[in-house]
């Protein structure tokens, strides 16, 4: 807790217990002005913030009047301090995080000051989630031989984890197994209050996962950020926001008997996507609100990322209280939150409209207008009825290729590839699912979702229905608990009879780690050009994320996971063809098998209990065998391998010193990449395998390392050399250069067609500075650094796109790297731009947050440009080259 001596809001502390003075609080309506009444709730959690971390240097007075005068300021790009209670990470973003970390306690030691300075502040949770993979699937020992892989492959980044642990006080490590990283948080890991020695203040967090808003649902503000800025965060910094408009997102009605949280969902990312949320807090009201259980909520929250909201608030009531409980929090912790938030006016009736506050836009959802839905093929807002999915597919499978197009000739739309496997004959064809996969915090959170394909096993299993056995399904749950009461409610046979063994406790398919396809399937796909699917209870789908080798990736719920599963084809009309034939004959509609809400909501007041949670979270820091008897060092300093792959030191700090060189303009830029709309995080910077052709295997295999141990890029986020060769190495990337998808562009002086790296390298060892340009919402999806430190590395000066996407504009602030804006009705297309042009960016110097500047083009041309430097704190951050140069100089100083 970080009261101040000299806080001038000293005078609104109160005792939360006039019988324990001990107690205390900031009382918000003690400040006496009638403004606070009309406040978002996710802004009264900013405004207490301010109050408590008052101190005239990082937070003044004015900040705290900003925030109470939000109605006047949101649209003013008014700047303000947030400093989170906490950060969580997960082990992608956390291994680079504490590289970072480590490589700073070197550059610090350098400089003159103390190592140990470099420190979280506040508490950090990092929990390894995202390394195991679905390479074994079907069987019941699937999940043992998938951890064992995973801990033999992952070794030496676990044992840097550990050393992290040992090393920097404040962070926590939940060890591999225990799940995944959001749904943790959600039921173990979430304070909602913070008691720190007797003070109370509202629990908040930023996260280097873009899911964090998941917490959302909680009523705990929290939203993603880029790993660069989380460490930032913990070692002291606040976050510099500009003060958010907030969407007030009515809900009303009820849902029909059919509908789960995935359709509700999917039909919110929709809608938001049409409203225009980006960099906006959506705040959600109304009485439907009540409707929904904390899962459905979070399922609501955790897509935030995918309408482009920041954040995704529900605030607390009573039935936030009643799944505090149902997890198994004490007792006496529920009555101080409920307390507390009452006394703060921070504790929500849904029924009650004299608690809505004013909002800058109110839009609305009626429940009962929600139908059963998949999204895709390719991207999540992309939503279809199911009742439309046959119809939609059909017409993507003859459109132009894009994000509702592959562009297949009309003759080839019946084109069947026969196959054998295990001594079988099958056939395969467009629209054929090879990839089922119950995944995903977004919906394994949610008993109702889970228990609801349970059930719906039950009934197929019971009909005499099966899974083709070449299509690769998989279970992976977000954390222990659901395994529990699937086991204890007697559903988990049936799904494991279906095909849906536990293969693993982590992200696995949803983030692209599901293993290989069998090998006869993969060859039928490439003979016959297919167009296959994967379908997944994920909250991804971009192309060339799920698997290389399907094309179309489906969003659903993870009942109709099993119900694409059994139907084996995505082309199908389930209110109009049966599900599958049985061996007797008979006709089976997914109706016949699909479970009421009654059923459902029966068993998980059965089963879902507090005792579970309570047993499975006593133990989770030690429940993995093979971490608890992990050697790693404890220096403070780290000893870096040079001989290692996994783990090296970076190269941003190199030659730093504490004087600072004044930002220069950049001269006769080459265009690197000449990109289009909705770039995602995973096309610059892919997460899943290492292809055996690229330059990050020839990097690899240099080293005496064989493809089977070239693991993935998300698990060698630790070595730099891997990641910038892994820059923009997506299959799936497609550069107007070429005009086709491929990992490759033209170096321009010689007009060769070359891989982006190697590109890349030409250009630095001439002394090119480059250019990156780009159509609208560049950088959506995950909040991964490596996609801004990846650019910084192969000498990208600056991106020049339409839009960006909030986190990895941020991302590219804290690397240096210039984000610029075309003006409005500016594009390249509009401009004449065909990136061939070299470009000259003029910086002044005196710079101003989003100011305009000047860019000049060899042929003459001159345009202008906004520098999407938002805050004064961002160009306080791009004169130090970047947020870490600027926090080592900080800490260096005496």
């Amino acid at each position: 807790m970080s009261v101040t001596v000299k806080n001038p809001f000293q005078h609104i502390v109160e005792s939360l217990d006039p019988k324990n003075p001990k107690q205390q609080f900031f009382n918000l309506s003690k400040l006496g002005d009638p403004r606070y009444d009309h406040l978002p709730f996710s802004i009264r959690v900013l405004l207490e913030s301010a109050v408590r971390n008052c101190d005239e240097f990082l937070v003044k007075r004015s900040d705290v009047e900003n925030i109470l005068n939000w109605k006047q300021t949101q649209s003013q790009t008014v700047e303000v301090p947030f400093r989170p209670a906490r950060v969580i990470l997960q082990d992608f973003t956390g291994v680079p995080a504490v590289v970072d970390f480590a490589a700073m306690r070197d550059a610090v030691m350098k400089l003159g000051g103390d190592p140990e300075k470099i420190n979280p502040v506040c508490p950090a949770d990092l929990v390894i989630d995202h390394s195991i993979q679905v390479d074994f699937n079907r069987k019941s020992d699937s999940l043992q031989k998938n951890q064992d892989l995973e801990f033999d492959r992952n070794k030496e980044r676990f044992q840097f984890l550990k050393w992290g642990s040992k090393a920097f006080k404040n962070m926590r490590i939940i060890p591999p197994g225990s799940g995944i990283v959001h749904q943790v948080n959600l039921e173990y890991l979430a304070q909602v209050v913070f008691n720190h020695d007797g003070f109370f203040y509202p629990d908040s967090l930023v996260g280097t996962d873009s899911h964090t808003t998941m917490i959302d649902g909680l009523g705990v503000l929290g939203w993603g950020v880029g790993g660069i800025e989380a460490e930032a965060v913990m070692l002291g910094q606040p976050i510099s926001m500009v003060l958010p408009e907030v969407v007030g997102y009515k809900l009303s009605g009820t849902p029909e008997k059919l509908i789960t949280s995935t359709d509700i969902v999917l039909t919110v990312t929709k809608h938001l996507r049409q409203v225009g949320v980006v960099g906006k807090f959506v705040e959600f009201f109304g009485p439907g609100v009540a409707q929904l259980s904390i899962a459905d909520r979070a399922t609501i929250a955790n897509m935030c990322p995918e309408y482009g909201a920041t954040a995704a608030f529900f605030p607390v009531d009573d039935i936030s209280i009643q799944y505090l409980e149902q997890t198994g929090r004490e007792a006496e912790k529920l009555a101080y939150i409920k307390k507390y938030l009452k006394a703060v006016a921070m504790f929500r009736d849904y029924t009650d409209v004299s608690q809505d506050p004013n909002f800058t836009q109110v839009v609305e959802l009626d429940l009962s207008s929600v139908v059963p839905c998949c999204s895709g093929p390719k991207r999540p807002h992309d939503k279809i009825p199911v009742s439309d999915m046959k119809k939609d597919f059909e017409t993507c499978l003859g459109a132009k290729q894009g994000f509702k197009g592959f562009q297949v000739a009309p003759e080839h739309h019946s084109t069947t590839v026969p196959f054998q496997f295990n001594g079988k004959d099958y056939i395969l064809n467009h629209g054929s699912v090879v990839i089922a996969a119950i995944t995903s915090c977004t919906n394994t959170s949610n008993p109702s979702v889970m228990l609801g394909a349970g059930l719906l096993a039950k009934k197929a299993r019971e009909c005499g229905l099966s899974v083709k056995p070449y299509i690769k399904t998989s279970l992976s749950p977000g954390s222990g608990v659901v395994t529990y009461y699937l086991k204890e409610s007697g559903v988990m046979d049936y799904l494991s009879q279906l095909g849906f063994e536990v293969v693993g406790y982590g992200c696995m398919t949803c983030i692209g780690n599901s293993g290989p396809l069998p090998e006869p399937v993969v060859e039928a796909i490439t003979q016959g050009d297919l167009v296959t699917a994967g379908v997944l209870s994920g909250n991804r789908n971009f192309e060339g994320r799920v698997h290389p080798n399907t094309r179309a990736n489906y969003l659903a719920s993870p009942p109709l996971v099993i119900a694409y599963a059994i139907a084996g084809t995505v082309r199908i009309d389930f209110e109009k063809e049966p599900i599958a034939i049985n061996s007797e004959g008979k006709e089976i509609f997914l109706r016949d098998i699909w479970p009421t809400r009654e059923e459902i909501q029966a068993v998980e007041r059965m089963f879902v209990i507090p005792s579970m949670f309570k047993e499975v979270y006593e133990k989770i820091e030690k429940v993995n065998e093979r971490w608890n008897t992990l050697v790693a060092p404890s220096d403070k300093l780290y000893t870096w391998d040079p001989k290692s792959t996994y783990i090296k030191s970076p190269p941003f700090f190199n030659g730093l010193t504490m004087k600072l060189q004044p930002p220069k303009s950049i001269h006769n830029a080459y265009v690197l990449l000449n990109l289009g709309d909705s770039v995602t995080t995973d096309h610059i910077s892919p997460a899943g395998n290492i292809a055996r052709n690229s330059p990050a295997a020839r990097y690899l295999t240099n080293r005496g390392l064989t493809t089977r141990d070239y693991n993935s890029y998300g698990s060698r986020r630790g070595n730099d050399a891997v990641m910038a060769r892994g820059t923009f190495a997506n299959i799936r990337l497609f550069n107007k250069f070429l005009n086709k998808q491929a990992p490759q562009t033209i170096h321009l002086p010689t007009g060769e067609t070359v891989d982006v790296f190697d590109a890349a390298e030409r250009y630095q060892q001439s002394g090119d500075p480059l250019l990156v340009l780009a159509g609208k919402e560049y950088g959506s999806g995950s909040s991964r650094d490596w996609a801004a430190k990846g650019p910084f590395l192969l000498g990208i000066k600056a991106i020049l796109a339409e839009s960006y996407e909030r986190i990895h504009r941020s991302n590219l602030v804290g690397m240096g790297v210039i984000p610029l804006e075309y003006l409005p009705g500016d594009t390249a297309d509009s401009l004449g731009l065909t990136g061939r042009e070299r470009y000259t960016i003029i910086i002044p110097e005196q710079l101003a947050p989003r100011m305009i500047i000047s860019v000049k083009l060899d042929t003459g041309k001159t345009f202008q440009v906004r520098m999407r430097f938002d805050t004064e704190v961002e160009l306080a951050y791009f004169r130090h080259g970047g947020i870490l140069n600027y926090m080592i100089r900080k800490m260096s100083e005496n």
